[in-house]
């Protein structure tokens, strides 16, 4: 069963296209990543998913409710589906376990007591149980996406969407969070549609690669198809651009 389902979906900004007529499924489980240049539509893709942008036409369904044009339900169902974004978006005045517990209470009505658990079980899952009493402030960019992860995770949603979290963060800072996301790949059967320039972790986790250019999805296939003979000539120029560049 589809938890997320794109059919033929448009989207302008100011005359101009963001997205072009994209039609696509995440089932339940299934790890997608979609990869492709810059401003070919991949944040505007997660953004109308999330319910943060509406589409001009086609239609969105997440976990069997419609989020196209009617209205009739203009964000997701609470708990189907969660966000991780570049730039953390961490409370700042609160503290870490604070920005992992305030949803679950206010939202799912959890108790403090069971809210407080499954924050410190996830904290302790990215590996930062002993960062619960700091300030996002007082935390590297790689703990503070963590953070961020473990946020997300918090509200137990079925579906998890991350749009380029290693985006902003120094290179050396990336691994720290590619691992946490590597294993929640492996070990959870949540799923997950991946924004990311980060191939060999693409490659390594996808069940299906999406690329995007010129605002559209020009192909799609199993990981070992894309990478190793993507039929595409716009694919392989974009691959031998990103691989030379990381080879620097």
């Amino acid at each position: 069963m589809a938890l997320l389902r794109f059919t033929r979906v448009c989207k302008r900004f100011r005359g101009h296209d963001a997205v072009k007529d994209v039609s696509f499924e995440v089932q339940q489980a299934e790890k997608v990543t979609i990869i492709g240049p810059s401003g070919s539509g991949k944040t505007t893709l997660l953004r109308l998913a999330i319910g943060l942008e509406r589409p001009d036409s086609g239609s969105i369904d997440v976990d069997d409710h419609r989020l196209g044009l009617d209205g009739s339900k203009p964000l997701p169902p609470r708990g189907v589906m969660g966000l991780v974004f570049q730039s953390f978006n961490l409370f700042p005045h609160m503290k870490v376990l604070r920005n992992l517990t305030l949803a679950p209470m206010s939202v799912l009505r959890l108790s403090e007591e069971v809210a407080v658990a499954r924050a410190r079980d996830l904290l302790n899952r990215v590996g930062l149980s002993a960062f619960e009493n700091r300030y996002p402030g007082q935390l590297s960019g790689g703990q503070q996406q963590r953070v961020a992860i473990a946020r997300a995770l918090a509200m137990e949603p079925k579906i998890i969407l991350f749009d380029e979290v290693t985006a902003a963060l120094d290179p050396e800072l990336i691994t720290e969070v590619l691992a946490v996301m590597h294993d929640l790949a492996l070990e959870t059967d949540m799923a997950m549609l991946i924004v990311t320039h980060e191939m060999r972790f693409a490659r390594g986790i996808s069940d299906e690669v999406l690329v995007m250019d010129n605002h559209q999805i020009i192909e799609r296939g199993k990981p070992d198809m894309i990478f190793s003979s993507p039929k595409e000539i716009r694919t392989q120029l974009f691959l031998r651009s990103v691989l030379e560049t990381k080879a620097i």
